[in-house]
C-alpha cells in the first residue's frame, strides 16, 4: 500500500505541475504555441518566468490544498466529515505556507480562485451550517481537484471514499462539482485495489455517480474502448463532453462578459464538470502508462493542471510510485521546497493508523451484536 500512497500522491502533484503552465489554453492553442508539453521545464504563456508563475515544475492550489487536507488527516488520525471544514479554515487563512507561484510565505487564501475563498466567505464570515456551506457557490472541480487523500484513507473502499468526500465537499461545492468529488475520491480508492483494471475502476464509478456526472463518464467510457490510442483524441472527448459541459474552450473572464445570461458553473441535474470524465478516459487509454496519460491528458487543454492532477492520482495509485521517473520526483522536490515522498510516507502513516482504528471499531460492532 505505501508504494500505491507514493505513487498518488506524487503522481497528483506531478499532473499538477505538467499542466499549469498550459491551464486555460484550448487543445488548439496549446498545439499552436508549444507543440505539445512533454515535461516539466516549460515556461507558462501568463508569467513567463523561470522564478514565479506556473510552469517550470511549480505546483498550484489543487496540490496545496490536498497538503492542508493531508495535514488535517494527520491531525485528526481519523475520517473527516463536513464540521472539519474548520480545521482547513485555520489552515488557509491563519496559517501561512510555502506558495511557489508566488515566492513567499503567505496564506493559501491569497492563491485560491474565488470558490475556494467561498469555503471560508460561507462557513466562517457568514457562520452557515457546514452542511450547506457550499449551496450558492459557483460549481466547478475546485472540491474534486483535492480529493486524492480522501480517496487514499479509504483504500480499496470506493463507496465509503465517495460518502466521506460528499460529506465533506458540503462545505464547499454542491450540484455536480460536489458529486465530481465523491467520484474522483471514489475513483482513486478503487485503484488502490491490487490487480484492478480501469475498466473496473470505471465501472465502479459509473455505479457510484449519479445524473449528469453518471451519464457524462458513460459516453466517455463507451467511447474510449473504440478510440485508437495512437492518435489524438482531444477533440473526441471534447465533442463528448459538451453535452455536459457546453462552456467548451470559453474558460477566461472578460469584461464584456459581465452581464451576459450563461448557464455556466450553475447548478444543474443535467451537467458533469469535464476534467474528471475526461480524465477517467485518458486514464483508460492508457492504463499502463502514467507518464503518457498524463501528457495526453493535459495536453487536450482547459483545465490542465486538474485533469493532470485526477490521472496522476488515479493511475499513481493503481501502478504505484514506480510509474514515476526519479528524476521527476527531484524536480518537482527542488521546484517546489515540499518532499512529497516524505509527505506520502507521513499520509502511509496516517493511514495505516486509521485503518487499525477501523478495524478496532468493527471488532467492536461485532461482539455487540453477539451479546
Amino acid at each position: 500500500m505505501k508504494e500505491k500512497i507514493r505513487g498518488s500522491i506524487i503522481g497528483a502533484a506531478l499532473g499538477d505541475a505538467l499542466g499549469a503552465p498550459i491551464e486555460k489554453l484550448s487543445h488548439s492553442k496549446i498545439k499552436e504555441m508549444y507543440g505539445k508539453v512533454t515535461d516539466l521545464n516549460v515556461e507558462s504563456y501568463k508569467s513567463k518566468s523561470k522564478t514565479h508563475g506556473k510552469g517550470y515544475g511549480r505546483i498550484t492550489d489543487d496540490t496545496l490544498l490536498s497538503i492542508r487536507l493531508c495535514e488535517m488527516y494527520n491531525e485528526k488520525i481519523d475520517h473527516i466529515d463536513t464540521y472539519d471544514v474548520f480545521t482547513l479554515i485555520k489552515k488557509i487563512f491563519f496559517q501561512k505556507m510555502w506558495v511557489p507561484e508566488y515566492q513567499k510565505e503567505i496564506p493559501l487564501i491569497e492563491r485560491l480562485f474565488y470558490p475556494e475563498k467561498y469555503i471560508f466567505l460561507s462557513n466562517y464570515l457568514a457562520s452557515r451550517d457546514p452542511r450547506s456551506g457550499g449551496t450558492g457557490n459557483m460549481v466547478n472541480c475546485g472540491a474534486a481537484m483535492y480529493m486524492t487523500p480522501v480517496g487514499l484513507v479509504n483504500a480499496c473502499d470506493p463507496l465509503r471514499a465517495y460518502e466521506e468526500a460528499i460529506n465533506f465537499g458540503l462545505s464547499h461545492q454542491h450540484s455536480y462539482g460536489l458529486e465530481a468529488a465523491g467520484v474522483f475520491a471514489a475513483c482513486v480508492a478503487a485503484a488502490m485495489i491490487p490487480g484492478i483494471k480501469m475498466s473496473e475502476v470505471a465501472s465502479l464509478a459509473i455505479d457510484l455517480a449519479k445524473d449528469g456526472t453518471q451519464l457524462a463518464i458513460k459516453d466517455i467510457v463507451k467511447e474510449t474502448v473504440l478510440m485508437d490510442k495512437n492518435e489524438d483524441n482531444a477533440d473526441k472527448f471534447h465533442e463528448i463532453i459538451k453535452k455536459y459541459s457546453p462552456m467548451g474552450d470559453n474558460v477566461e473572464r472578460f469584461e464584456d462578459q459581465v452581464g451576459l445570461p450563461t448557464e455556466n458553473y450553475t447548478p444543474s441535474r443535467l451537467k458533469s464538470i469535464e476534467e474528471l470524465p475526461i480524465a477517467i478516459g485518458y486514464c483508460m487509454l492508457y492504463e499502463d502508462d502514467l507518464m503518457r496519460a498524463m501528457t495526453e491528458g493535459v495536453n487536450s487543454g482547459r483545465d490542465t493542471d486538474s485533469i493532470g492532477v485526477m490521472i496522476g492520482a488515479i493511475l499513481g495509485a493503481k501502478l504505484g510510485v514506480q510509474s514515476i521517473n526519479e528524476e521527476l520526483i527531484d524536480h518537482l522536490k527542488d521546484a517546489n521546497r515540499y518532499d512529497f515522498m516524505d509527505i506520502a510516507d507521513k499520509f502511509y502513516e496516517t493511514v495505516s493508523e486509521i485503518h487499525e482504528k477501523d478495524r478496532k471499531r468493527y471488532i467492536n460492532i461485532i461482539d455487540m451484536r453477539k451479546r
